[in-house]
């Protein structure tokens, strides 16, 4: 972590869910020589003083790392307690985005060093979007051009980090709990290669990807 020696920075690696929507335990899918948990294990490695891995309880005992929680922020808060007190960044990653390169972690941190409370990835939205109720009548039409998809890794200054989750809120990533407490996060360049595996055809994308890389 060249760039940030004065800062110790700590990354919890999320690998904890049920993988409900792929049908199987996609974090251990292979690409290539290694599996998706694996890649994401290394580049966290990479820019970070230590990695705390969130896995489902049963794999524990195979995977080490600490047992996940019935919700992402449940996982994510039993990875905090894991990483060190005196860590001053800690980052939060889904293993489920397996390209998430070094360059990407080193944006987020660099912007928390900059004075950011969280720094997350965004690419621009192509799509309109539409808000609608529970009966799906559309309500508005959000402006796209103010919109961005948010990936992982977030990095965030880990007092901030610790204090959105100490009330035990659930949120589906953890910049939105540091902006229910008022937390300032800023949005810096994603990359559409940083792909979440989520459906089986995404898997196979990714195993495309990673043949030609």
């Amino acid at each position: 972590m060249p760039q940030h020696r004065i800062e110790k920075v700590w990354t919890v690696v999320v690998a904890g869910g049920s993988a409900s929507r792929f049908g199987r335990a996609k974090q251990y899918e292979s690409l290539g020589a290694a599996r998706i948990i694996d890649l994401s294990m290394t580049t966290a490695s990479l820019v970070s003083e230590g990695v705390v891995l969130v896995v489902p309880p049963h794999d524990v005992a195979t995977e080490g790392g600490v047992a996940g929680g019935a919700t992402r922020s449940e996982s994510v808060r039993n990875g905090l307690a894991a990483v060190p007190g005196d860590a001053s960044i800690i980052c939060v990653h889904d293993a489920a985005r397996p390209f998430a390169d070094q360059s990407l972690y080193e944006a987020v941190i660099a912007a928390v060093c900059a004075g950011a409370d969280g720094a997350v990835p965004g690419v621009a939205v192509t799509d309109t979007i539409k808000v609608v109720d529970g009966s799906g009548v559309v309500l508005s039409t959000p402006d796209r051009a103010g919109l961005r998809a948010v990936q992982t890794p977030q990095a965030f200054r880990a007092a901030v980090l610790r204090a959105a989750h100490a009330g035990g809120a659930q949120g589906t990533d953890d910049a939105a709990l540091v902006e229910a407490m008022g937390g300032r996060v800023v949005v810096v360049d994603g990359s559409e290669d940083n792909r979440k595996i989520t459906y089986p055809a995404d898997l196979e994308w990714a195993r495309a990807k990673a043949a030609v890389s």
